[in-house]
């Protein structure tokens, strides 16, 4: 297990969440709308969420014309409560009733968001816990949507014991088909060309989102149900080729329903992604209450995976896996329901036979060519940007340094079978290391956003050695020699790795960030996501190939430390290419902007 090792896609986008909330709250980031996914910060940094690969992210600072008109007001109240906020000043006559953020002495206003000016309770909840943000029924609804992808982490840890416990894979089978499921997420942009360009029924948003709440309740409940009977073969001789046969579409059948629930999830994140954006973008004369939207958006995720880690293994101490899946059907068809509050106006293509042809209050009308030209244009301008050596290198870089082979899969075999470790323990392991992310995320804005890039890879890439080659005590049982026991190494390995994860995962961002062409700064980095995917997938499959060729299975764990040093040491030889972020890695986050310009 070696530091580039999040834990999985979901944890991937809530990841790059916490960093961008924990900058809002440390450094008092305010975010701004460009085009696409790219969000602008005053405070220099560099965030992003993965929309796996279409990002949220904040790079240049704010211009100077933005910052002349946000001046910051400090409230004097006692040390604890002491709060800066970002308010309109000079703002000239009857540009505030065009504001999206017009206050009213009502604390109501027209627009998506407000500031309430009520008192009591009420504002202390619009304030302090919506970010001054009205909780609007949109609102809500963003909300819930982002929520239901943190949860839906209650199943993870049920899709392992399904495919490990009642279809009988093996560690490399399971390690294999682990990287299977992250391809969907692979092809992102693609879903962002498609809700952006081809709307269903004439909504973009609203419609794909109702889509993957149907689609994702399905393939849960096709899975919880055993495909509700489907497969059955009873009645058949077990020891028959019609069993054998029944078998084996039952374990096809699944994989194809567990790759269509993660397909519908990378969907769903693309689109409520953009909805954020063209929020935020409504709602950039008050950047402090956009950068607000931001982290309700990353809070309610971060809150559903929480509390999702622990119970994805409580749970399956008192049913089995398949009701686990049952139960997380709910969380998609919620989606898919609550997206009918999204505001959107209906789409329409005009018709270029029909004189008459008048565009209804309640649509917005779209010209089809310009948005295919526009598409064509941009592929072109990535498809040139790949060719510059000052692109084409760093990418390659990250693509080695994502890749390196993993033993996760092996090493769960080995915590289930040989020491005995059950669900409710790794539900327990999932949440303190949810946490130890949270501290890896502060550690790094505290304390290295002005190392470069090129230092923090290098000794994070060091200092892991170590730290993953100290597994090999645990499956040595070592540790019990040391009087550790196994539970408790478990937990301090994982922390550990955790937060050094944590050091040398923030900084690719920022260099992912750094990548990105003016004009192009959202496919770009849409498509950089998606790289950080497949090479995770390489990694995940270069790991099962070597878990099948060392003999690792459910039983023999003999070159299971064989594996793990395999694995650990791979890790090293990334560091060869470092020279190749020469021009994009020299320094630390803070300096971004002065980098950037050199590099566009």
């Amino acid at each position: 297990m070696m530091v580039k090792q999040l834990g999985g896609v979901i944890q991937f986008s809530s990841i790059a969440w916490l960093y961008a909330a924990i900058t809002l709250l440390v450094d008092d980031g305010t975010f701004h709308s460009a085009d696409g996914y790219m969000m602008q910060s005053r405070s220099n940094f560099s965030h992003m969420r993965q929309s796996s690969s279409t990002i949220l992210f904040a790079g240049a600072p704010t211009s100077p014309s933005k910052r002349e008109r946000n001046e910051v007001v400090t409230l004097e109240v006692n040390d604890e409560d002491a709060e800066a906020f970002a308010i309109p000043m000079n703002i000239e006559e009857g540009d505030m009733d065009s504001s999206p953020f017009a206050l009213d002495l009502n604390g109501d206003k027209d627009g998506k968001f407000s500031k309430g000016n009520d008192g009591g309770f009420s504002q202390f909840v619009q304030e302090k816990i919506m970010l001054g943000i009205t909780p609007t029924p949109e609102i809500i609804a963003i909300m819930t949507i982002y929520f239901v992808q943190g949860a839906l982490g209650l199943a993870r840890l049920a899709q392992t014991f399904l495919l490990k416990d009642e279809l009988h894979l093996g560690p490399a089978e399971m390690s294999a088909l682990s990287g299977f499921f992250v391809l969907p997420w692979t092809v992102k942009p693609l879903y962002g060309f498609l809700s952006d360009g081809v709307p269903l029924f004439g909504y973009r948003r609203r419609s794909y989102l109702i889509l993957a709440g149907l689609l994702g309740c399905l393939s849960y409940l096709a899975v919880g149900n055993n495909f509700f009977g489907f497969f059955d073969t009873a009645a058949v001789d077990p020891s028959s080729v019609a069993a054998a046969a029944g078998a084996s579409a039952k374990i096809k059948a699944t994989v194809a329903a567990l790759l269509l629930g993660s397909g519908t999830v990378a969907l769903s994140d693309v689109v409520a992604d953009g909805i954020v954006v063209q929020r935020t973008r409504e709602a950039s004369d008050d950047p402090s209450l956009a950068g607000g939207l931001q982290s309700l958006c990353w809070g309610s995720s971060s809150i559903g995976g929480l509390l999702s880690a622990y119970f994805s293994g409580s749970l399956l101490e008192v049913m089995g896996p398949r009701d686990v899946f049952t139960i997380t059907a709910a969380m998609p068809l919620l989606v898919g329901s609550i997206a009918l509050l999204i505001d959107e106006k209906k789409i329409t293509f005009p018709s270029l036979n029909d004189d008459d042809y008048k565009t209804r209050e309640d649509t917005v009308e779209i010209d089809e060519l310009n948005v295919t030209s526009n598409m064509k244009n941009q592929f072109q301008l990535l498809l040139q940007a790949f060719k510059e050596p000052s692109i084409w290198k760093p990418c390659l870089f990250i693509f080695l340094w994502q890749s390196t082979p993993t033993s996760d899969g092996a090493m769960l075999y080995f915590m289930t079978n040989d020491l005995g470790m059950g669900p409710e323990f790794l539900g327990r392991v999932r949440l303190v290391t949810a946490i130890a992310a949270l501290v890896g995320v502060w550690g790094y804005q505290q304390f290295l956003r002005r190392v470069a890039i090129k230092d923090i890879l290098f000794w994070t890439t060091i200092a892991s050695a170590p730290l993953g080659l100290s597994q090999l005590l645990l499956i040595s049982h070592a540790n019990r020699s040391l009087g550790i026991p196994d539970e408790a190494f478990v937990f301090g390995d994982d922390v550990a790795l955790t937060v050094f994860g944590e050091f040398a995962f923030l900084p690719l961002l920022v260099l992912a960030a750094r990548l990105c062409p003016p004009g192009i700064e959202a496919v770009m980095f849409g498509t950089l996501m998606s790289l950080f995917n497949f090479s995770g997938t390489v990694g995940t499959e270069v790991g099962a190939a070597l878990t099948k060729y060392l003999g690792v299975t459910e039983s023999n764990f003999e070159k299971l430390g064989l594996l793990t040093t395999i694995c650990s040491l791979s890790s090293l030889y990334p560091l060869v290419f470092l020279g190749w972020i020469d021009d994009v890695g020299a320094t630390g986050e803070d300096d971004e902007f002065s980098v950037e310009s050199d590099v566009a």
